[in-house]
């Protein structure tokens, strides 16, 4: 598996002092570089130094994701982001979602905003064990057999809930996520549609041809939406 996959974790504590201008570019080319689950989507990815909302995260810097309203628009930004979030693991500096903040300053992108991602020099361990994952035991969401699965398995969700479920068969993997009830609809709206987003990032990650779209039959899973598959 992917060894950061293995390591990652969601850096909530960060030296404040503003990443050089260097690195900065190198975040910059990265953006440039990433691969979007729906490339017919149109979104936006832009930086600032400023957010606000519940629950935030103080940190030097965040990237602001944006996004056309269209079906698959946020699992679009999750597997976005998630590739940059690996990327960020991967090269020293710490990340973490911020499914309850809003940009503090006006962006330049007229698409609506989706959600922000902090970054910078952490000041916390920046990796963990993999010991140290708390999160449900494949069985309980996933059946069939796939190695893939365990690299989804380890993807980070909004308040660790962990709403997706995966089918493996055939060499394909059918992505689900739990229909939730009124409540939770209320708590997590589109977090869990990015969530699922980002464990197919994971998937993308160990696969050595990726591919994802929507089949005609896929196999039913009582309580749960069918997302799409990876081929």
């Amino acid at each position: 598996m992917n060894e950061i996959i293995r390591k990652r974790k969601s850096v909530r504590k960060y030296d404040n002092t503003p990443l050089d201008t260097a690195v900065l570019d190198a975040v910059r080319a990265e953006i440039a570089k990433v691969k979007p689950l729906y490339p017919d989507i149109k979104y936006s990815i832009e930086m600032t130094t400023k957010t606000k909302g519940l629950f935030g995260v103080r940190a030097p810097h965040f990237l602001v994701f944006g996004s056309e309203v269209k079906d698959g628009s946020h699992e679009n930004i999750g597997f976005i982001g998630q590739q940059l979030d690996l990327y960020f693991s991967a090269n020293g500096l710490g990340s973490c979602w911020l499914g309850a903040s809003k940009p503090g300053e006006a962006m330049e992108s007229t698409l609506p905003y989706v959600i922000a991602l902090a970054f910078g020099k952490p000041a916390e361990p920046l990796h963990r064990d993999i010991s140290e994952f708390k999160r449900k035991p494949l069985p309980e969401i996933s059946e069939g057999n796939d190695p893939r699965l365990e690299a989804a398995r380890l993807a980070p969700s909004g308040v660790n809930i962990q709403d997706w479920y995966f089918i493996a068969e055939s060499g394909k993997i059918h992505c689900y996520l739990k229909k939730p009830n009124l409540i939770m609809g209320l708590m997590v709206g589109k977090l869990g549609l990015i969530d699922l987003g980002i464990a197919i990032c994971h998937i993308a990650e160990e696969s050595d041809n990726f591919s994802f779209g929507k089949e005609a039959n896929p196999p039913e899973r009582k309580g749960y939406v069918y997302a799409g598959t990876v081929g």
